[in-house]
């Protein structure tokens, strides 16, 4: 079974295999059509469950994606033994295992190390950037040198913020400040893809890939919360042969 979506361009080993879903080729209706993997944004439950039995069929994966219960924060599990689905991202250094993120807007970061032993992801909105969501998901993959694959967000043009977000980062360090432009008023227009790749470059990470794309801009392909309001979600996944 074919299923549109992309296959991240980074240098990953063989053995890591990775993807993130269009909203096209499921079983979802209205302003969830078609290909929504979320359970929690109000489409039924039957056309969830069939979306992803799809995306599991075309991609051939080797096991149930652990799906998790994001809340915008910075917890990180182990995706083999989780302590609780109630996080923002997941690891693990074993075969066979999917880790995977819902986004809809928000950006879908993964990473792996050098050798392909170790992957990741993580859903990173402003709010998990501002409380450490990247660093927790290095810190559970170090020692290792890793590299990142950044995936489609909401882009630098249509992402407006108030100003009390860009303080949240500037108190962070004030480089941070370079993610951010003038927008209408007193607000800023914020750039996801340049706070991650601060965030990744302060974390020693250099391969950083990726990026560029706008959920917002592209209702072809992506679903928009910040266009839509009530929407599906799209998954990135990473697993390891």
């Amino acid at each position: 079974m074919s299923l549109s979506g992309l296959r991240p361009q980074w240098p990953a080993p063989e053995r890591v295999r990775a993807f993130t879903s269009f909203r096209s080729g499921g079983a979802s209706l209205g302003e969830f059509a078609s290909l929504n993997l979320g359970n929690h944004v109000g489409d039924q439950a039957e056309h969830v469950e069939e979306n992803r039995r799809r995306l599991a069929q075309a991609l051939q994966l080797p096991a149930e994606p652990v799906w998790l219960t994001q809340l915008h924060g910075c917890h990180i599990v182990d995706a083999a033994t989780p302590d609780t689905l109630e996080a923002d991202g997941s690891w693990t250094g074993q075969p066979g295992i999917v880790c995977a993120v819902m986004t809809a807007d928000c950006l879908p970061i993964l990473l792996c190390d050098l050798a392909g032993r170790k992957i990741a992801a993580v859903h990173a909105g402003w709010r998990g950037l501002a409380s450490g969501v990247i660093e927790a998901a290095v810190a559970a993959l170090q020692p290792a040198e890793l590299m990142a694959w950044l995936g489609p967000a909401i882009g630098p043009h249509a992402f407006e913020v108030g100003p009390d977000v860009r303080d949240i980062f500037m108190q962070r360090h004030r480089s941070y400040g370079e993610a951010f432009r003038p927008g209408n008023g007193d607000r800023w227009l914020a750039d996801l893809y340049q706070l991650a790749r601060l965030i990744l470059e302060g974390r020693g990470i250099g391969r950083i890939y990726g990026g560029g794309l706008c959920t917002a801009s592209d209702p072809q392909h992506f679903y928009s919360h910040r266009r839509d309001g009530r929407t599906g979600r799209m998954a990135t996944l990473i697993w390891r042969t």
